[in-house]
């Protein structure tokens, strides 16, 4: 019963990630009155509060193995009271702080439990070989799949079972419940030995190969960042399809969910990067796709959204393990590297809100409403040919990684 806690550990953190950025500029800008470049602004700005703390994390799950169950239980029940203040946020004039106080503890909810079940794996893996904590990845990233897809979609679930404010604040009680159902559920993974290593450096992460591998993760994870937070803005705004995003993004995350398995068994017989190179090309195919879509073109899109998903899949689940595989082999301490990690995804998500929206604003870009051919165009840009771009420095950087031997 230990993979099947994983994933549900998985699923309940999986909300605060990709799911936020999707929601959280629509609904800071339309229910809070707050601009697209002042969202993106503080969504950076909070990670500076990660910079430090996410480190210091690692660190002490690290320094104190045996209170494994109170940094899970403390990670659910921050996420519980978080997400349920955040999305029954009204506008006025103290807004932007308590918006700002919000995002704080959920973003530190979300990194404990994140760091806790990533540098965990050892723990958690049936044994530590490179195959057990593939296996293990699967699983946790299948639970994070599920995850991104329920929190992606239940505001347009809720909205048509007659919720109020775009089912915002339903959403965020929903969420809430599902983190206190989580943290009772998944106690007894908690209580497992835990399997110790040396202490980290940045040298000795350097020679397990961690650096490349987070400079790779960091690059990487620009693309779906970006796309993630402008998919509701292509989808209504660019394609002009209303009230089809959320069936879009359940295509999307469950092709992503349904290759998870098919990239794990391709990196146990081919290895991690020979695999990583058959899928992100998938994800390139996508980017260019969309760029030349005609407004109102379903179809079309729906099957950008199952290849460009089927890429994702390879992504979540290969590059989080070789990095385990890396520190395992080295025999390093994983809780604190896995703050690193945590860190690097996170800072890819501020960084592509910082980065696109207030461009988006600069062009008078606004949700929901006319916006002239300028303003879509540069959206177009900003979703398809940019991530496209980094795309190709993320296949570069895999490129320059050692070959691996193949495995039968």
């Amino acid at each position: 019963m230990v993979y099947p806690r994983v994933s549900l550990y998985a699923l309940m953190l999986a909300a605060a990630g990709i799911p936020l950025y999707i929601h959280l500029p629509r609904f800071a800008s339309v229910n809070l009155g707050l601009g697209l470049g002042a969202i993106g602004t503080i969504l950076l700005l909070i990670r500076l509060v990660d910079l430090v703390q996410d480190p210091l994390i690692g660190w002490a799950i690290d320094r104190w193995p045996r209170a494994q169950v109170a940094f899970a239980v403390a990670a659910a029940l921050g996420l519980a009271v978080g997400f349920p203040a955040l999305f029954t946020l009204q506008s006025g004039p103290d807004v932007m702080v308590q918006l700002i106080a919000v995002l704080i503890l959920l973003f530190s909810a979300y990194s404990l439990g994140m760091i806790l079940l990533y540098g965990r794996s050892a723990t958690l893996a049936s044994d530590r070989t490179p195959d057990a904590l593939m296996t293990l990845a699967a699983y946790r990233e299948g639970g994070m799949l599920a995850g991104v897809i329920v929190a992606a979609i239940a505001p347009t679930v809720f909205v048509s079972m007659g919720a109020a404010s775009q089912g915002y604040p339903a959403f965020g009680v929903f969420l809430g419940a599902i983190a206190l159902i989580t943290a009772l559920v998944t106690l007894p993974i908690w209580r497992r030995p835990v399997v110790a290593g040396d202490r980290l450096s940045l040298a000795a992460l350097g020679d397990a190969g961690g650096l490349r591998l987070l400079l790779l993760a960091l690059v990487n994870s620009l693309p779906v960042a970006i796309t993630s937070t402008l998919f509701l803005f292509f989808v209504e705004d660019r394609l002009g399809l209303v009230g089809r995003a959320g069936p879009l993004l359940i295509l999307f995350f469950f092709s992503a969910g349904l290759s998870v398995p098919l990239w794990t068994r391709l990196s146990q017989h081919l290895g991690p990067r020979t695999t990583l190179l058959i899928g992100m090309p998938l994800a390139i195919l996508g980017f260019v796709g969309a760029a030349f879509l005609s407004a109102g073109n379903l179809f079309g899109f729906a099957v950008i959204c199952v290849i460009s998903g089927a890429a994702l899949g390879a992504d979540l689940v290969i590059l989080p393990a070789m990095f385990s595989v890396a520190l395992t082999r080295a025999g390093l301490r994983a809780s604190q590297a896995f703050g690193i990690w945590s860190f690097a995804g996170k800072l890819g998500l501020a960084l592509a809100a910082f980065s696109v929206l207030p461009v988006l604003q600069s062009y008078g870009f606004e949700p929901g409403s006319a916006n002239d051919a300028a303003a879509l165009g540069v959206l177009n840009i900003c979703y398809a040919v940019i991530p496209c771009i980094l795309k190709l420095g993320a296949i570069g950087l895999v490129l320059a990684l050692p070959t691996e031997e193949r495995r039968s």
